[in-house]
Parts: structure tokens; sequence; C-alpha cells
């Protein structure tokens, strides 16, 4: 009001404002945490009808770390049959393998490197990060020859060796009309050498996940895969029983990462008998991206890897869970 003094506020009102604020900030923060993990759990249940779940058991979680520019940013893994040794692909196009070392329980104890390559396009030129080198997803064939998805200029190409060019597979209409940065994250190939690749995306939040094939030297789609909440499809796997098996991440801001991994019956008819295996807490795990389900000789093992986005505050986690039926 005219000619009324407005009074300063003293430096301790103003200390005890902030923190009131403050703590309100954090209240609310921690409320939201507590709803979220009320919600979240590290087996998740299966939905009316789908059969038995599996045990779910957590086997170990390792934190990789090389002090190598091209470290990090992993979006893609294979492990060998026998568990000791593993390829792994970043989204920079470029391609990490060696030998794992393991304890008597099967708990990675190292990895260690014995061969790294940066990608090549179709005339033998090594790529750069970017439109061009935005790999995501990996499949290893029976024959040793290499397969990679790419969200950026969205393409499968396979490669004979690490250090070979790429042969690209053909580009359907369908990959043209993607989301920019959100195509084709997953990629896998089942027992035949046919290849399914999945988009990270769909186009809408009640729109399922197309599963494109590609055998007989052509793509097409035999089926899809239903959303489920605010998750996004970042890679996938056929594992030793034959099931397709997916890994989904929900980013939740503040409260970082949350995956999820479901997996299916899969026939030529299409995929049936949907069950959520796993899905881990806000803060859990960090931004797992890439996944290969292999036999340890007592279950079925999932081997999950984080992509650390190539930021210090982040980090390149395994996570590996075993699955008992």
């Amino acid at each position: 009001m005219p000619g009324r003094r407005h009074r300063t506020l003293s430096q301790g009102a103003t200390h005890r404002g902030w923190t009131r604020r403050a703590l309100s900030g954090l209240a609310l923060a921690f409320l939201g945490l507590a709803v979220l993990l009320s919600h979240s759990c590290t087996a998740g249940s299966v939905s009316p009808g789908t059969g038995n779940l599996p045990r779910v058991e957590h086997v170990g979680t390792y934190r990789w770390s090389m002090s190598d520019a091209d470290f990090g940013g992993f979006s893609g893994l294979h492990i060998n049959d026998d568990g000791a040794g593993f390829i792994a692909l970043s989204d920079r196009a470029t391609l990490r393998w060696g030998r794992i070392e393991r304890d008597d329980a099967g708990r990675i104890t190292n990895l260690i490197t014995q061969g790294h390559t940066r990608l090549r396009d179709s005339e033998g030129q090594k790529l750069q990060p970017g439109l061009k080198g935005d790999s995501e997803g990996l499949a290893i064939g029976r024959d040793g020859r290499i397969w990679i998805s790419y969200e950026g200029l969205t393409r499968v190409v396979g490669h004979d060796s690490p250090d070979s060019p790429a042969h690209l597979l053909p580009r359907i209409d369908a990959f043209r009309k993607l989301q920019r940065n959100s195509s084709l994250e997953s990629l896998a190939i089942m027992a035949d050498d046919t290849l399914l690749t999945i988009p990270e995306r769909s186009g809408g939040l009640k729109r399922p996940f197309p599963v494109w094939r590609f055998r007989d030297g052509k793509w097409d789609q035999p089926f899809s895969i239903p959303r489920r909440g605010d998750f996004l499809a970042v890679d996938a796997d056929v594992g030793p029983d034959g099931r397709l098996y997916l890994l989904e991440r929900d980013f939740m801001g503040l409260l970082g990462f949350r995956s999820r991994v479901r997996r299916f019956d899969m026939t030529a008819e299409g995929l049936s008998q949907e069950q959520v295996l796993l899905t881990s807490y806000p803060l859990q795990y960090d931004n797992l991206e890439g996944m290969s389900v292999w036999d340890d000789g007592n279950g079925i093992r999932l081997t999950l890897i984080a992509d650390d986005n190539f930021h210090a505050f982040q980090q390149t986690q395994i996570v590996e869970y075993r699955l008992t039926e």
C-alpha cells in the first residue's frame, strides 16, 4: 500500500525460509520415491493366465571401467555359451571383446579386453559417432557373423569380422518412417539365423512395438509386443529355450532409471505366454541397455550392461540374474 514501509527479512529468517522449502522439496521427493518403490519389485508378477514364473535370483553386479576415451556407451552385449567370453557394442560405432573371469559362484570378477575396433561402413570407411555411427543392437550368428542395428540412419548390417566392411540389408519403408533417435534399438537372432529387430518407441503410448523379421532375403512383420506402462524397448535376445526376451527402460528424471525384462513364447503364429521376469527399483541400477541370454548350466542367465552415456557420474554396470524354472 502507498506509504507503507516494507521490512527486509533478516539473514536468519531468509535461511529458515530456504531450509523449510528445501525440506519440503526433499519430503515430496522421498514421498514420490516411496510410492514408486511400492509399485516396483525385483521380480515382477505375471499377467493373468501366463503360467508360472521362474525363480529369479540376482547373481551379482560388476562395475567395469577403463581409461580409454572410446570406453563407454554400451548398448549391445553378447556372452559366449560358456560365459567366459564377451563382445560389447558401444553406441559410438565401436566393438570391444575379450575374456570374463568369474569366481566359484559364477560372479564376474574381471573383464579383460582382448580386442577393440571401430566399425566400418559398406565401403570400408571407419564410422564416426553421430547419424551414421549410432549403433545400438548386437547379435552374433552361429557362423560368427556380427549383426548390428542402427537408430540414426536406420539400418541393419552384417560383418564377417569386426574389421570387415558392412553388408547392408534391405532398408524397407517402415524403417525410414521410424522416429529419429528411437528406432532400431533391439536386435536378436534365432537358432536358424533369422534376425528380429524392434524399435525403441512404437509411435504411440498404446501402440504395440512392431517386431520385424529378416529371413529368406526379405523383411516382414509377423508379430508385435504390447506396450505396458512407460517402459521403452532397448534390447532383445532369443534365449537357449527359444523364447524372446525383451529388456525395457523407464527414465524417471532425478530418480534415474528403472528396468524391466519380459519374455514370450515364440512360434510361427506369434508371441504368447507373456511374463514379467523382473522390474528394478528406481536408482537400483544405471541405464541398463544391453542384454545377453544364455545357459549357465544351472539355469537361464540374463547378463545386462549399462550405457553410461560417457558421463562421469554414471557407471558401466554389468548385472546378472539367473532364472530357474
